[in-house]
């Protein structure tokens, strides 16, 4: 099976100030012949980071450049190796070319439905690979031109998940490769945001400490500073189908995830 699509990988936007902003996973396309193999449930893409263009819609006037993923994560994992090894070892994860849903049931139809690796490599060099250029273009035109670099690394998924994790999720959780991917003191600024935050709870490296996207690119020593944060969709929108944006919800978190943008925007600029 080869792949083919008529979507552009990704929608980008240039901002003003030493800050991008990447959505990996709040694409929604699945060509319609990739899409004819998926069951039902997968073709409604649940497993989609819904609405964090609305969410964020603050980015443009604090001077942001925005990367908005186009395709979703059933087509390719924007957030995952391109070899697609493991980024938690030992602990349950989906794949570059997921094979399932968050709720372990399968995306295939059909078991020989599941793309090979000649597959794999078409849809990688169609869509990954070209927003991890851009990605990684717009950092070093970002760092030529301001001397340092922040990239936030926008993320939401539903609060309950056994799979992944027991209980309920913290609402704001803060990956910074367990520090390797910012300076320690701008991450426990955001931290301090995030427990201040009157209704939510905030963590710092808990059960997600950042994707491929922020254990790549990020490199303080080298004045380019990344931050992931996975919000519950609980704090903005509904958890369920039809996954609707909630503006009354979304009003209370989002001066909270504005802060920290404006705390890391502050950081950097200083």
């Amino acid at each position: 099976m080869t792949f083919q699509t008529t979507e552009p990988p990704f929608r980008f936007r240039q901002g003003t100030r030493p800050l991008l902003i990447s959505m990996p996973h709040v694409g929604t396309h699945v060509p319609s012949a990739l899409a004819a193999r998926l069951t039902d449930e997968a073709q409604r893409v649940p497993d989609t980071d819904w609405h964090l263009e609305r969410l964020y819609d603050f980015a443009d006037a604090l001077g942001a450049s925005v990367l908005v993923a186009t395709h979703s994560r059933f087509v390719i994992d924007l957030n995952r190796p391109p070899d697609g090894a493991s980024l938690y070892p030992g602990q349950s994860v989906t794949g570059l070319c997921p094979v399932d849903l968050f709720d372990d049931q399968p995306l295939y139809r059909d078991p020989a439905d599941v793309p090979g690796e000649a597959e794999i490599a078409e849809r990688r060099a169609a869509i990954w690979q070209p927003y991890h250029t851009q990605l990684a273009q717009e950092l070093a035109r970002i760092q030529a031109q301001h001397g340092v670099a922040a990239l936030w690394d926008a993320h939401s998924i539903r609060s309950v998940l056994p799979r992944f994790f027991e209980g309920q999720l913290p609402d704001l959780n803060l990956g910074t490769a367990n520090g390797a991917s910012c300076s320690p003191a701008l991450a426990e600024q955001l931290l301090a945001i995030g427990k201040q935050a009157t209704g939510y709870t905030a963590v710092l490296n808990g059960r997600f400490k950042g994707g491929h996207i922020t254990r790549q690119y990020g490199n303080p020593a080298q004045g380019i500073h990344a931050v992931q944060l996975e919000m519950t969709q609980r704090s903005y929108m509904q958890e369920s189908w039809p996954f609707d944006y909630l503006p009354e919800v979304a009003a209370g978190v989002q001066p909270h995830v504005r802060r920290m943008l404006e705390a890391v925007l502050a950081f950097v600029e200083s």
